[in-house]
């Protein structure tokens, strides 16, 4: 009944969609006075978790942590549209920060999804 619960996975990927795309905008905004800098970006969760089909795994974050490895990112990085600088610099810091409140209102989502299902499941139990 309870072994294949899709919903914590959908939001642990999300959640971890949110960090991952977050680390990106924070070096973009490090990088925004850096010559010939260009903004990267990683596809909305949404389009990524559509067109994957895969499993969504835990990550490793240190060596033995989960019996394993550290993995790779599970969403590549692209190059995102320049702002046209004159030093060559395509970061523009309003677009980013923009982009900051869209992942944390993802990531904000994610959480609340957990605990919705969370409070749902322990219901089901009879512990709520």
């Amino acid at each position: 009944m309870f072994s294949d619960l899709n919903v914590f996975k959908t939001a642990y990927a999300m959640a971890t969609h949110a960090g991952q795309r977050q680390a990106v905008i924070s070096r973009n905004m490090a990088n925004a006075d850096t010559p010939d800098y260009q903004p990267r970006d990683i596809e909305a969760f949404q389009t990524a978790f559509e067109n994957s089909g895969r499993q969504t795994v835990m990550t490793a974050s240190r060596q033995g942590h989960l019996n394993g490895g550290p993995s790779a990112q599970p969403w590549p990085e692209y190059q995102a549209e320049p702002s046209g600088d004159p030093n060559g610099n395509g970061v523009s810091l309003e677009e980013e920060m923009l982009k900051a409140v869209e992942v944390k209102r993802q990531h904000d989502r994610a959480l609340a999804i957990y605990r919705s299902s969370i409070g749902v499941l322990r219901t089901s139990l009879g512990r709520g």
